[in-house]
């Protein structure tokens, strides 16, 4: 039963988040609302002084960050191990050369945090292919 409440609210912070071109406000702004609810879970408030860790640990859960790389990593091995004329291969991993970008900073696209991922975690991508080793290599294990 508490399984269930845990992994439900964890759910709602992460839903869609395979697709998001996360920046470090985003996974900030996760990371607080994360907090907030497992505090008010543990039923401790911020005047408590309780320490993050210890109510990750109390609790059994990794950090959001982790969770939202995992599921971005999950999602970038389906897209691998589709064929390559599938529509969703197509529209991820071929960007097209001749479409002209505004002025400013480019912004943050899917594929170049999933490649972030990847070298943060030391993983190359022709693993996505074998699917049983793809899962244990983005398994983030909750404490």
């Amino acid at each position: 039963k508490r399984r269930r409440g845990k992994t439900n609210r964890r759910n709602y912070l992460l839903y869609g988040a395979e697709c998001w071109p996360t920046k470090r406000r985003h996974v900030q702004q996760l990371s607080v609302a994360e907090m907030q609810m497992l505090r008010w879970f543990c039923g401790h408030t911020r005047r408590d002084r309780v320490r993050n860790e210890v109510i990750r640990d109390r609790v059994g859960v990794a950090p959001i960050e982790e969770r939202l790389t995992q599921h971005r990593l999950r999602w970038f091995g389906h897209v691998q191990r589709r064929p390559p004329e599938a529509p969703v291969r197509n529209g991820i991993l071929e960007l097209v050369d001749n479409v002209k970008r505004g002025r400013g900073r480019p912004k943050l696209m899917w594929d170049e945090s999933v490649k972030r991922d990847l070298k943060d975690w030391n993983i190359s991508k022709e693993i996505a292919l074998d699917r049983s080793a793809w899962r244990l290599a983005i398994n983030v294990p909750e404490p």
